[in-house]
Parts: structure tokens; C-alpha cells; sequence
């Protein structure tokens, strides 16, 4: 079993997945990982340039059609052969340094959720901060579960817990309410956030 397996869902993102697999590589070389791209019925060449850098610890899953990102995640997660489950953007809004120490994070402190908080954001305020914002405080008042930013897809968690969310719909929105009914322990993280490059 790997310790860590990384899942990104995507969408049209034949600029970013070079420059990705790249970044994701290099910053996870001390952790014995496999990174599981899911395809979620991309329109450009999404999926060739995959192909083009497929090795052992890349897997590339290719749904049919655009079944959107919670089902992405799902079929990633449920394919994860990692003691832990990591999930990031494919855009490189989450930098992949940040995912081993939360992963230390939760191991050191045993934690079942460690989700990340995106600092020094640089979306639009109206287009993106603010709606954030509003859903954030939504969510924290009507389910009690007390996390900053319900947004951000950079995540860790337990195998067992991954597999047991249940994704569908836009249910990523909503993973740490999904892991609080599981009575899963989770704390947050702060991590860096980078405009989207394309």
C-alpha cells in the first residue's frame, strides 16, 4: 500500500497538466505517493497529454462524459490504494509543497481531515471572495461544523474516511459536513493560493 495517493479531478485543463504533474512530483519525491488524474469528460486534449506522461505512480481515469466534480472525485477516491487521501484542483490555485505538511499534520497530530484554508487569495472580491465568504458563514451556521473555507479542494484524509463520503451532486462542497456526520476528528491548515495560470 502507497502512503499517499493524490486525486485531482479535471476539466479542460490540457495547459495545466505538464506544469501539474511537474510540481506534484517534485514536491512529493520523499513520500512513497501515486497521483490519479480524473478526466471528467474534457473537450480539448486533456487527456493525450496525460498519456504522454503516464508512469507506475500515474493513473489516469477517463469518464465518459462530464459527470462533474464531486463524481470525479468519487471515482479517484474510490481507485486511491493510499493509506491517505489527498485532493487538489488541477489548475495549480493549490500548490502541491503544501501537501506534505498537512500530511505530517495528520499523522503527527491524528487527525482523520485536515482541510486546507487558502491564504492571500487574489480572486476578484465580487466575482469569487465574497460569494466565498457568504457560503462559508452559511454553512458554518447551519451545520455547526466551525471550518473557515468549505472551498478550498486541497484536503487530506484518512483512506477509510475518503471512501466513505459518499461524493454526488456538488457534495465536494460540503466534505467536512460529510466528515462531521461521520463523527471524523478534523482540524485546518492554511496553504497558499496562486491565481490560475490559463
Amino acid at each position: 500500500m502507497k502512503k499517499l495517493s493524490v486525486v485531482v479531478a479535471l476539466l479542460n485543463e490540457e495547459e495545466n497538466i505538464s506544469l501539474l504533474i511537474e510540481k506534484t512530483t517534485e514536491a512529493l519525491r520523499d513520500i512513497d505517493h501515486e497521483l490519479i488524474l480524473v478526466d471528467d469528460g474534457s473537450k480539448d486534449r486533456s487527456v493525450a497529454v496525460i498519456r504522454q506522461h503516464l508512469k507506475p505512480h500515474i493513473k489516469l481515469i477517463v469518464l465518459r462524459k462530464n459527470y462533474g466534480q464531486s463524481a470525479a472525485m468519487a471515482a479517484g477516491i474510490a481507485a486511491a490504494e493510499g493509506k491517505y487521501v489527498a485532493t487538489m484542483d488541477a489548475d495549480l490555485q493549490n500548490d502541491p509543497t503544501d501537501i506534505p505538511a498537512m500530511l505530517d499534520k495528520m499523522i503527527n497530530e491524528n487527525w482523520e481531515l485536515v482541510a486546507g484554508i487558502r491564504k492571500n487569495r487574489q480572486d476578484k472580491m465580487l466575482g469569487r471572495k465574497i460569494p466565498s465568504l457568504i457560503a462559508n458563514k452559511l454553512i458554518r451556521s447551519s451545520t455547526n461544523v466551525t471550518l473557515h473555507d468549505y472551498g478550498c479542494t486541497l484536503k487530506i484524509f484518512t483512506n477509510d474516511l475518503a471512501k466513505n463520503l459518499d461524493l454526488y451532486g456538488d457534495m465536494h462542497r460540503f466534505i467536512p459536513v460529510l466528515a462531521a456526520s461521520q463523527g471524523a476528528s478534523m482540524t485546518e491548515m492554511e496553504v497558499k493560493h496562486h491565481p490560475r495560470l490559463y
